[in-house]
């Protein structure tokens, strides 16, 4: 058993650290800037510092009125933030970017085990049946969490149940399990069937899988632009009918080829960064880079460009939210709630997307990762 959780401070358990293997660690421990118990770390001995840039500003549709935003990007890649900054330069010069968001919900699925299939039909008849009585317990853990639906498998004598929340401006996966366990108990109690587990995979959580891309999870962006041939030319340096080919082939063609569930070029690149900086959990990337990037050459000569992200989980309060950097991080977003947090996030992937794209029909992108990456 590790000696480290004896220790009552990080700074202790850094010196023992660093002691117990020659090592001097005493740098982690100058880079925590949060107080210890704000910290949702176990055995904590300090930080890891990541590089912090900052793209934009870049101009937001927002309902009736345009938002100018700057996006935080914490990364050891270089070229990154460059290329989302060249993508938002294209959007500030078009007057046609649209960006949409639709609240899908925190998701969470407990899994049930049966002697037979027909007992557990049984169990879904009354999953069905007492949903109210579900939906009542769900809510009693917290007036931020509202219950919005289910979503039933039976699996021969399994049964899968994805139960879905609004959880307001927290990301709120905690909050969902702590109302999931209460709703569970409910069910034990009545039904005298033992949940097998809380967490069946079928929410689904932190993994590739379709039916996040289908039903969506968290909240689903869809983000476009319109740019002219001569926006294309001068910023993106390329062309509309080459930034086109190189989406057909890449991210559609060669997606379908390699069994990918992304059909874009980088989505994930820009949710890691983002969710670095803002606070989120980074192991929702994995859902982040679920989605599609949407091109055409319309008659006219001018080039759209779309991005679709399906299951985007984040919040602005709860987790990692609370730390001072990431608190700033999401300062400098501008966002007050989740909604307007993820417009941002969308319209990141949608620049940075962007402006890969091109970058592969110009033929620059080893000359700039030469540049700007070692």
């Amino acid at each position: 058993m590790s000696k480290l959780s004896l220790f009552s401070s990080f700074k202790k358990r850094n010196n023992y650290l660093s002691v117990e293997i020659g090592e001097d660690l005493t740098s982690l421990s100058q880079l925590l800037v949060d107080r210890e118990k704000s910290v949702h770390c176990e055995n904590l001995i300090g930080a890891i510092s990541l590089p912090l840039g900052v793209a934009g500003p870049v101009i937001i549709p927002n309902k009736e009125r345009k938002v100018k935003a700057y996006l935080p990007l914490a990364t050891t890649e270089g070229a990154l933030v460059a290329s989302v900054n060249r993508g938002c330069k294209a959007i500030n010069l078009s007057c046609q970017a649209e960006i949409f968001i639709s609240k899908k919900g925190t998701t969470r699925g407990p899994v049930f085990k049966f002697r037979s299939i027909s007992r557990a039909k049984k169990f879904v008849n009354w999953l069905e049946e007492n949903e109210d009585i579900l939906r009542k317990e769900a809510e009693k853990e917290s007036h931020h969490l509202r219950y919005l639906g289910k979503k039933i498998k039976l699996v021969a004598n399994y049964v899968f149940v994805r139960f879905s929340f609004d959880t307001g401006k927290a990301m709120g996966m905690n909050m969902v399990t702590i109302a999931m366990a209460r709703m569970v108990r409910v069910i034990e109690r009545k039904t005298k069937i033992k949940c097998l587990s809380l967490a069946g995979n079928f929410d689904v959580d932190k993994k590739p899988a379709w039916l996040n891309f289908i039903d969506g999870r968290g909240y689903s962006i869809n983000a476009s632009v319109t740019l002219s041939k001569e926006v294309v030319e001068k910023v993106l340096k390329t062309t509309p009918t080459k930034v086109y080919k190189v989406w057909l082939a890449k991210s559609l063609i060669g997606s379908a080829a390699s069994g990918s569930i992304g059909f874009n070029g980088h989505f994930a690149n820009i949710v890691a960064a983002f969710f670095a900086a803002t606070g989120q959990d980074l192991a929702h990337t994995v859902e982040g880079s679920l989605g599609l990037t949407i091109a055409d050459v319309l008659t006219n000569g001018n080039l759209y460009f779309a991005v679709h992200l399906p299951a985007i989980m984040l919040g602005v309060i709860g987790g990692g939210t609370n730390l001072i950097s990431q608190r700033l991080g999401i300062k400098i977003s501008g966002a007050g709630n989740s909604e307007d947090l993820a417009r941002r996030l969308g319209m990141a992937v949608l620049a940075g997307e962007l402006s890969l794209t091109a970058s592969l029909a110009e033929g620059s992108l080893a000359d700039s990762h030469q540049r700007l990456g070692r």
